[in-house]
């Protein structure tokens, strides 16, 4: 049971409020947002409790958090977790995409839909096929559509569409464009894996794990069939491959229940019906035995000098082939080895961050960093590290799941366009020292 749901940016400035019950105070979003920068870390926990028994349960999404509250001990977090992401997704659709702005301009449909999809804190619906029926307000658009614009790097990237790759603002248009549009049909197929690596102070590959999720994002007018054929030799847990080329090879994989498998197993198609908006089509898993080796490799070196300054020499390897290129958003850690180049020092989590906006394939960069630390012994420099990276690896799956074609029947009367992208983003890529 929900007795409030409030969104908040990341500075703490208030962008929607619901309270369903009354049953809590209205100081609520005050006081999350002081819990949340008190705790220490990047990943504040999901789920916190106060004094007052009141509990916040949140995601953050969109450089947003949002946050439901209850004071019911016996309900659910993970169907709240679970609630948060589709409302998410369910804005998403409806706005095109998740930013502070998007929120400010399309605040009077959100409330509108908080009024549908909850009812005195209990969840109705976050389908948006159903509620297309009751919401009024049209969403407002951040941005005006353009497929002539590529300054931007959305979800679905910018490339051309020889490269099957859609630009980016035509994958995060409201699914409303499409009606508005005269039914255009389109249709954008993301291919998402999450890599988690540790890799120990001897260089060894300690852990590695993969989560990789098939989204299809629809704009089409009717309920029309699509069919995505992946990898002839794509493998689940102890299945034997049957060699019909490169293999791919996974733990787990489930499927979003509108999905047909029945001919899956033969030829590796996925059938379904898709409704308007984003839905996760098919998840996977594999742990621990990667196809290939890590696309980074870190050569550090950290000494004291005769003056008791820290010396941090730092060379970054991208293992990937040449022609790839890398967009990294943080990475932990002055000299650099290019000017694009900045770095900056966290007094609050001790750490330096170090960014690189681009690294092209088969290249190394390299920095030093001269730190003036208080006390610092032998004993203290044991406690340097470890070095955790962030990325995205743009055109890039790590188990090299492939989609083969995308089809469409029956045949629409005009060309329907398919978009498809591959991108491996970092969760968690730590180096020990």
């Amino acid at each position: 049971m929900i007795s409030q749901i409030f969104i908040l940016s990341s500075k703490g400035d208030h962008l929607i409020y619901k309270d369903f019950r009354g049953d809590v105070g209205s100081d609520v979003q005050n006081i999350f947002y002081e819990k949340v920068i008190a705790l220490t870390g990047d990943q504040p926990p999901i789920v916190m409790v106060i004094h007052k028994g009141i509990y916040f349960i949140h995601i953050r999404q969109g450089g947003l958090y949002w946050v439901a509250t209850t004071t019911t001990p016996d309900s659910s977090p993970f169907a709240v977790i679970e609630f948060l992401n589709r409302f998410a997704a369910l804005l998403k659709d409806y706005c095109g995409s998740l930013s502070e702005k998007t929120v400010q301009l399309n605040f009077a449909l959100i409330y509108e839909l908080l009024d549908e999809v909850v009812d005195y804190g209990y969840i109705q619906t976050t389908s948006s096929d159903v509620l297309k029926n009751f919401i009024q307000t049209e969403a407002i658009s951040s941005r005006p559509f353009s497929l002539f614009d590529l300054s931007n790097v959305g979800l679905f990237g910018a490339e051309t569409q020889q490269s099957k790759v859609a630009p980016s603002s035509a994958a995060t248009r409201p699914i409303q464009c499409s009606r508005e549009q005269g039914g255009k049909s389109e249709i954008f197929v993301d291919v998402i894996e999450r890599l988690s690596v540790v890799i120990g102070s001897n260089g060894v590959l300690m852990k590695a794990d993969v989560e990789g999720e098939v989204r299809v994002k629809c704009y089409m007018p009717s309920c029309s069939e699509i069919r995505i054929g992946m990898n002839e030799e794509f493998s689940i847990g102890k299945a034997q491959l049957r060699g019909y080329g490169a293999a791919v090879h996974v733990d787990e994989c489930s499927f979003h229940q509108s999905v047909r498998l029945d001919e899956f197993d033969s030829n590796r198609i996925l059938r379904l019906c898709p409704s308007q908006g984003e839905q996760t089509v098919m998840q996977y898993q594999l742990s621990d035995n990667l196809p290939s080796v890590p696309p980074f490799r870190l050569f550090p070196t950290i000494e004291r000098d005769n003056g008791g300054r820290l010396l941090m020499y730092l060379k970054l390897r991208c293992d990937l082939p040449p022609k790839r290129l890398v967009l990294i958003s943080h990475v932990l850690s002055q000299e650099l080895s290019s000017p694009d180049q900045s770095a900056e020092l966290k007094l609050q989590s001790r750490s330096i961050q170090w960014q690189i906006p681009r690294f092209p394939g088969g290249t190394q960069l390299s920095a030093l960093f001269k730190l003036e630390v208080p006390g610092l012994s032998s004993a203290s420099m044991l406690e340097v590290g470890p070095f955790v990276l962030s990325f995205e690896l743009p055109k890039v799956t790590i188990t090299g799941l492939q989609i083969r074609f995308l089809r469409i029947s029956p045949v629409q009367p005009s060309p329907s366009q398919r978009w498809v992208r591959y991108t491996t983003l970092s969760d968690s890529y730590a180096i020990r020292l």
